[in-house]
Order: C-alpha cells, then sequence, then structure tokens
C-alpha cells in the first residue's frame, strides 16, 4: 500500500496538528517535564473558565494554590510517573474527569505530560435528572400506596346526641387549617373523624397521609416520617426516601396513636409542628412543608405529662382544637344504626337476607361495648356467619356468654342453665307488660318497636312455649 503524506514541510505538520488540538472537542492540557503550562487548547478554556494568560508558561503547583484547578493531574503523573485518572471540578462549576499522560524521552525521564479533559457536566446533569425522576416515581409508589388506604367517601353514622356534638365541632373545624386532637377509647373512630375533617377541608383535594405511630418500630420512626438521603445509613436505598411529612405536603397527615411517639422524636415533630420543617436523616438542608395535622391518642395525655413522659410543648401545640369522640357504651342510640349498617353491607357482600331478631337487638343494645365499634363490627360479621336461618338469633351472638343479661328493674337474676330460653321469658314478660299498658296490639307493639304481625307471631310461639310446661317460672312470676 502506498503511502500518503499529508503535510508537505515539517512547519506544515506541526500547524495541522495544533489546528486538531485546538479544535478537540474534549480539552487538552501539556505541560513540560516540570508541570510547566506549554499549551492549552480552546475547549479546556471553555470547560475550565480560565484563559490561556492565566496559566501559560504558569507551574501547576501555583495554579493548586491560587484555587485556579481543584487538583492537578499532572503533578501526580509526574511524582507517580503513570497513567492517572481523576476527578476535577473548576470554578465555572463544571465537572469533568481528566487524564493526565506522561511523555516519555529515550532515557526514560517525563518531558511532557498530555492532559485529556472530559466535561462531565452534562452527563451529572442527566443523571440528576436521573434520580429526580426516580424520586417522582418513588413518590408516585407511595401515593399510591396511601391512595388505596384512603376512603374518599366514608359515611358516619350519627344518631345519638353525643355522637352529633362531636360532629358539630368536627364541622366547625374542618374548614379552618388548624391542629386537630381527637381523643377517645381505641375503637371509637377516631380514624373515620380524621378522614371526615380531611373530606370536607380546603385541603381534600391533596394527599392525606395516616401513620400509625404505635405501629412502626422506634428505630424507623425518623426515617418514615422524615425520610433520608441517600447512603445516609448502611442498609439505606441508595436513591434515598421520601419521608411521609414531605408526601403530605400540602395536604393532611394522621397522626394516629400520638402517644407512643418515644421523647426523642417528640422534639422532633414539635420542630416540624412550629417551623413548618424538616431535615431529612443524612441531610443538612432543611426542607420546607406546608402539612395540616390531626393527631390522635386513647391514653392521657396530662397524665403523661406528669410522668415526664410526654412533652409539655408538644401537647399543648396539638390540642389546638381537641375532640373527645365519647364511647359507643355513651351513644346507645348509635349502636343498632350501626349494627344494621354493618349488617347490610355483609348481607351484601354474602349475598344473605339476614336480620336481627328483637331479643338479639336487646343484647346489642344492652352490652357495654369495651371494644367499641371495631367490636361490634366483628361480633356481627361473627354473628352473620354462625346464625342459621334469616333471622339472627341470640345464640349466635358471641357476647351473650360474656355478660349477664339485663332484666326488669327490681328482679333478681338467678342461674340459669339456657340463656335462649331466658331471654325468651324476658321478651315475653315485656311484651305481656306492654299489652296490659296499652290494651291493643298495634299500640303495644309500637311501645317496643316492633310492627303488629311480629307482635303477635311471638305472642302466638311464646303460648306454645308456655303450653309444653317449660315456662311455668315465668307464668308463676306474672
Amino acid at each position: 500500500m502506498k503511502k500518503i503524506n499529508l503535510f508537505r514541510t515539517k512547519e506544515e505538520t506541526l500547524e495541522r496538528l495544533e489546528a486538531i488540538i485546538e479544535h478537540s472537542f474534549d480539552g487538552i492540557y501539556i505541560t513540560d517535564g516540570h508541570a510547566n503550562t506549554v499549551m492549552i487548547n480552546r475547549a479546556y478554556g471553555q470547560i475550565s473558565g480560565l484563559k490561556k494568560e492565566e496559566v501559560m508558561g504558569r507551574n501547576m503547583k501555583d495554579l493548586e494554590k491560587e484555587g485556579l484547578i481543584s487538583i492537578s493531574g499532572s503533578l501526580r503523573a509526574i511524582r507517580e510517573n503513570r497513567v492517572v485518572t481523576l476527578p476535577q471540578e473548576f470554578k465555572t462549576g463544571k465537572k469533568a474527569i481528566i487524564t493526565s499522560s506522561p511523555i516519555y524521552d529515550e532515557h526514560g525521564n517525563i518531558v511532557m505530560v498530555v492532559t485529556n479533559v472530559r466535561d462531565l457536566t452534562e452527563i451529572h446533569y442527566l443523571k440528576e435528572q436521573v434520580e429526580e425522576q426516580q424520586q417522582q416515581e418513588e413518590r408516585l409508589r407511595r401515593n399510591l400506596e396511601h391512595m388505596q388506604d384512603r376512603l374518599l367517601k366514608k359515611d358516619i353514622i350519627a344518631q345519638d346526641e353525643n355522637t352529633l356534638n362531636a360532629i358539630f365541632k368536627a364541622d366547625k373545624v374542618a374548614p379552618l387549617d388548624v391542629t386537630v386532637m381527637l381523643q377517645g377509647e381505641t375503637g371509637v373512630g377516631k380514624e373515620v373523624f380524621a378522614t371526615y375533617i380531611f373530606q370536607n377541608s380546603s385541603r381534600k383535594d391533596e394527599n392525606f397521609i395516616k401513620v400509625n405511630c404505635g405501629a412502626i418500630p422506634e428505630n424507623l420512626l425518623e426515617s418514615e416520617l422524615f425520610g433520608y438521603e441517600k447512603g445516609a445509613f448502611t442498609g439505606a436505598n441508595r436513591m434515598g426516601k421520601i419521608g411521609l411529612f414531605e408526601l403530605a405536603d400540602k395536604g393532611t397527615i394522621f397522626l394516629d396513636e400520638i402517644g407512643e411517639l418515644p421523647l426523642a422524636m417528640q422534639v422532633k415533630l414539635l420542630r416540624a409542628i412550629q417551623e413548618q420543617e424538616i431535615t431529612r436523616i443524612g441531610g443538612s438542608k432543611p426542607i420546607k412543608i406546608n402539612v395540616r395535622i390531626i393527631a390522635a391518642t386513647n391514653r392521657n395525655l396530662e397524665e403523661m405529662m406528669r410522668q415526664e413522659t410526654f412533652r409539655a410543648d408538644l401537647y399543648y401545640r396539638l390540642m389546638v382544637f381537641p375532640i373527645y369522640i365519647p364511647p359507643l357504651r355513651e351513644r346507645k342510640n348509635d349502636i343498632m344504626a350501626l349494627a344494621e349498617s354493618f349488617l347490610d353491607k355483609l348481607n351484601k357482600k354474602y349475598n344473605f337476607q339476614k336480620k336481627f331478631s328483637d331479643s338479639s337487638k336487646y343484647i346489642l343494645n344492652e352490652y357495654a361495648w369495651p371494644g367499641n365499634i371495631r367490636e361490634l363490627k366483628n361480633i356481627v360479621e361473627r354473628a352473620i356467619i354462625i346464625s342459621n336461618g334469616d333471622e339472627i338469633e341470640p345464640d349466635a351472638i358471641p357476647i351473650v356468654s360474656q355478660r349477664e343479661a339485663a332484666q326488669p328493674e327490681g328482679k333478681m337474676l338467678k342461674p340459669v342453665n339456657n340463656l335462649a330460653q331466658t331471654l325468651l321469658e324476658i321478651e315475653a314478660e315485656y311484651m305481656n307488660q306492654a299489652y296490659e299498658k296499652c290494651g291493643n296490639v298495634r299500640d303495644a307493639a309500637k311501645s317496643l318497636g316492633m310492627n303488629p304481625s311480629t307482635f303477635v307471631r311471638k305472642r302466638k310461639k311464646y303460648e306454645a312455649y308456655l303450653k309444653e310446661g317449660e315456662g311455668q317460672g315465668w307464668t308463676q312470676q306474672n
């Protein structure tokens, strides 16, 4: 193959070589064997922000001292007698990766160092964009998780005056952007009230984040609430994590079981409420947030303050507008309304047509419900499964073995072997008294909340029961 000579003279060769260096996309920086600058190209000036007159003829040690460059690859290449690759940052804010390659003479002495400088600013920008995209995807994922738990429409059954008073307070405070503290026993429906307040607030179109403070392990509380930066601790997500407070920005966060927070976290929560800002674990820059707080507890926070297990300053920050939700035993008129509501939903779920007998209604109304609404819901579901016919009788209600059957005033309960039979006798007594008082079936049935046909049917049932000789104890008492 014939060799083609592109350059006619050495001068032309040198001129073309300089043109190639000058028009290189990457920056090129050349020093002699003592690290004195002998050449830079245009790309290097654009990347570094340095002009030729600032560096030409100058030693790299001086440029390092003056801070014109962060670190010199040429000096390291000469000192270590090898090719060196390292990151470099310039006063322009640009980031680069440089490779300094020593050039040797025939005796092995370094006579020149050629440094190739590649601008990574765009790559870093793209990387940050990717990380931001991943953060947004994480935010969306967590949003979806909480959206699945979020109940956009949640009915509150309220027929009792005590419940209506609590709802009246919730209605008053819902549109106002203030902190609300919901107080009440376990199972009274604090989460339902929190959802109701949120749905009637000015933030109803934003996120509603529910946090059970008692369900998160203490060592994970801070990272869950406030998030962490990437590499904050061993085992952390390499991209970092958005905390629930950040996720709730412009929306509402519901802190259930707030009394379970350890003292160390109470301090951080107080700062978040007072300053409306949080700091991620491993981060140094505060993040501003705009969050409405609804808290709830079943504990006596005043007693906890006295025992120094709950901070007084946090207590007063949270108690801006307290709402007490009464237990079910103080909401007698809600019991059957709730039970019927649960029964209706379960009938639709299981394709049943079941209903409570009057005796069952009596039992449900008289029970103290220590587990409140949550217990009532569970009892109704068990009853609908246990019961055989379309009418749920007392023997299908689990609570009958946990309580004493109520009785008319002035009577002493006697030991019984058959609770269902005893309840039938009590029901019959009420029906008999109502009939004697009213004088007719229609009014007697109405006074007991029954329809006339049921009243007649049950009286016939008791008459048959008495004829069999099993109700003598009842007839003797009447």
